[in-house]
C-alpha cells in the first residue's frame, strides 16, 4: 500500500494572456495623432472622419483633435474632429 500520493497529471494550468480590449479614449477627449481610441475584435465601432482601422480592428487617430462617438447609418462610429483654437 502506497504511503505517498501518485504524481498524476493535471488538466488545468493553461490560461491565455489578457488582451486589454475596450474603449481607451472617451467622447470629448482631446488626443494627439496616433492615439489608440478603441481595441476590439471585429468592428463593433467603425472608423469615421480622422480615424484609421488597424488590421486587428484597432481604431486610432489620424489627426490631432476631439474624439466623437456617433451613430451613422445605424452603426456606431468614432470620429476625430480638429479643435477650434
Amino acid at each position: 500500500m502506497a504511503h505517498k500520493k501518485g504524481q498524476g497529471s493535471t488538466r488545468n494550468g493553461r490560461d491565455s494572456q489578457p488582451k486589454y480590449r475596450g474603449i481607451k479614449r472617451h467622447d470629448g477627449m482631446i488626443i494627439p495623432c496616433g492615439t489608440i481610441i478603441v481595441r476590439q475584435t471585429g468592428t463593433q465601432y467603425h472608423p469615421g472622419a480622422g480615424v484609421g482601422l488597424g488590421r486587428d480592428y484597432t481604431l486610432f487617430a489620424l489627426r490631432d483633435g476631439v474624439v466623437k462617438f456617433e451613430r451613422r447609418r445605424n452603426r456606431r462610429q468614432v470620429s476625430v474632429y480638429a479643435v477650434e483654437a
